[in-house]
């Protein structure tokens, strides 16, 4: 590829082409013609494609970047090899990075073809609701090569593949932004309108321009299909939508100029397919290991916890991840608007708002908590409060229920009178049954931005004297030295009063899952499954856990770290 960066060919169907500069010339037009013909007589007779599997060594490479004029490349990879990769560049002289696609290039026979398949094999993939997500790669691939047949087309396998990721990227990918979709780096996407570059916040770059752009056609095409794949109507009369991509990304989706007078717009907040872990966010930084230690010990003892913070701070991704030292077998429900949180957890049950489609009503988080308390859980968790749910979260408090929630505040004093105040209208009186208020900020350190949980604050009741809401501060973070410290917990002797501990009792237990947590992290469990199935270990009997990791210890100062770590794992995970 080569020109100016933004300009960038187009090598899908025909809603996305560019036309070539020379299109028109009568050298063109006439060796389109000769192909025309060429191609009519194939087809009148039929070919056979010797179909086999694309081989890089044997067939050539289907993508070729020999970078860009001005840029220095500082880093590449793939994203869905061998079809497309990413290459990031910088500019020196603007000390800016550009987040560069390349995908497939074709040549205008190859367009040609491109165009006849799209309409053709639009059908069987679009229509057919039979087809198993898992069986589309085959249904395209046969029609593929039947068509290619049909038409008498002789291709070569690096043609026939280009034509195939096209197709695929048209009918079950995301269209051009289907490279940064598979982009395991790329947290959230931006498109601010027609002609516009797209932006992503890039987890080693952060916030960086891409070559990415729709015209007008193609962006409205674009915001309307991410609305019908994930279920929802969008239109000029209804022009704003937030919800739920097939693959649990958020997205917030507006249509035409009514709202955003530079045209259609959007933004991906990409869902991860493996959640965070207690370990990730100590890995972040984000809480240390005294606090993981008391947040698991508060859990287990059915203490209710709100996650505050600003946008992008991370408040739903703590929320999950505590989530996973709730005890096994315990019954947790979950209520969201849009799909985030993802549990391992045998007990649990997920439930979603729906908003009304041509007939039926709107199904609330009003409704869905209300119904919620019908299923008697001992958990509920709720994507985040914003109006009339939060009394019913409040009276689940009350009545005995541990509650889980996120809220935008960025303080305690905030959350406190966010709650109290319209449009929530919590009273004071329900307020004091919330345990833990964890705040959270997305902040910069060393030119990174990073997040961090600045306070956890126990809420301790209503002051007789003063009638307001009292609170204590259990953590607190400091920005100077980036460190955690401890001020008491008030929480933690409720605890120990209802185990009928006496304070070496509580300060062994803690001191336990200090131990246990710094094994996990040691050894880097980040994989949610292992993680939950380890905590569950040490929920059935904690002293053999932890005699387990003193014998696994103490064996890894003789035997090779890789291969202790190895067995070790395998040894918690499967017991005797």
């Amino acid at each position: 590829m080569s020109g100016h960066p933004h300009e960038r060919r187009d090598d899908a169907p025909s809603h996305e082409r560019i036309q070539s500069a020379d299109a028109t010339s009568p050298e063109s037009r006439l060796a389109r013609l000769k192909r025309r013909v060429v191609r009519t007589v194939q087809m009148l007779r039929g070919t056979t494609i010797d179909h086999s599997r694309y081989d890089p060594d044997e067939h050539g490479r289907l993508v070729n970047f020999d970078g860009l004029d001005g840029y220095e490349e500082v880093n590449r990879y793939w994203v869905n090899p061998p079809f497309a990769f990413v290459s990031i560049n910088h500019d020196t002289d603007a000390n800016e990075h550009l987040y560069y696609v390349v995908e497939p290039e074709l040549d205008e026979y190859e367009h040609a073809l491109l165009e006849t398949l799209f309409e053709d094999v639009r059908d069987p993939l679009v229509y057919r609701r039979d087809i198993e997500m898992d069986d589309t790669e085959v249904v395209l691939d046969e029609a593929l090569h039947e068509h290619l047949e049909r038409y008498g087309a002789d291709v070569d396998m690096t043609t026939y593949y280009k034509l195939y990721y096209y197709l695929w990227r048209a009918f079950r990918g995301y269209g051009k932004l289907d490279p940064v979709m598979h982009d395991p780096h790329v947290e959230d996407i931006s498109c601010d309108g027609y002609d516009l570059p797209l932006f992503v916040y890039h987890d080693e770059y952060t916030d960086i321009e891409t070559n990415v752009q729709f015209d007008q056609e193609a962006l409205d095409n674009f915001v309307v299909r991410l609305a019908q794949h994930s279920g929802r109507h969008i239109s000029i009369g209804d022009p704003m939508v937030e919800t739920t991509l097939p693959d649990g990304s958020r997205a917030e989706l507006a249509l035409g100029e009514e709202v955003t007078p530079r045209g259609s717009a959007f933004t991906i907040r990409k869902y991860a397919d493996e959640p965070f872990t207690p370990i990730d966010l100590l890995d972040y930084g984000t809480f240390n290991i005294d606090q993981m230690a008391y947040l698991w010990l508060a859990i287990e003892h059915n203490k209710s916890l709100i996650f505050a913070g600003g946008t992008a701070s991370g408040k739903t991704t703590s929320m999950n991840a505590i989530s996973m030292f709730i005890p096994p077998r315990s019954k947790v429900l979950s209520i969201e608007d849009t799909r985030e949180l993802s549990l391992y957890h045998d007990n649990w049950l997920s439930s979603i708002t729906r908003e009304r489609l041509h007939e039926g009503t709107d199904v609330t988080m009003y409704d869905l908590l209300r119904s919620a308390l019908r299923h008697r859980p001992e958990y509920i968790i709720v994507g985040e409060v914003r109006g009339e749910e939060a009394i019913t979260l409040f009276q689940a408090m009350n009545t005995g229920h541990t509650t889980y929630s996120t809220m935008h505040a960025d303080s305690v004093r905030t959350v406190i009178n966010r709650l109290e105040n319209e449009p929530i209208n919590v009273p004071r009186s329900m307020v004091q049954s919330l345990d833990i208020l964890c705040v959270q900020t997305l902040t910069r350190m060393d030119e990174e931005r990073v997040r961090r949980n600045k306070t956890i604050a126990e809420i301790e009741g209503i002051d007789q004297r003063t009638g307001e809401l009292d609170y204590s501060t259990a953590f607190t973070w400091s920005a100077d030295d980036d460190q955690f410290s401890s001020s008491g917990s008030s929480l933690l002797d409720e605890i120990r009063e209802d185990r009928g501990w006496n304070q070496e009792e509580l300060l062994t237990e803690l001191r336990n899952r200090r131990r246990f947590l710094e094994y996990l992290w040691e050894r880097d469990i980040t994989d949610y499954r292992r993680f939950t199935a380890l905590i569950n270990e040490y929920y059935a009997d904690p002293e053999r856990a932890l005699d387990r990791i003193e014998d696994v210890v103490g064996s890894t100062t003789t035997a090779d770290d890789e291969d202790s770590d190895d067995g070790l794992d395998v040894t918690l995970a499967e017991g005797d």
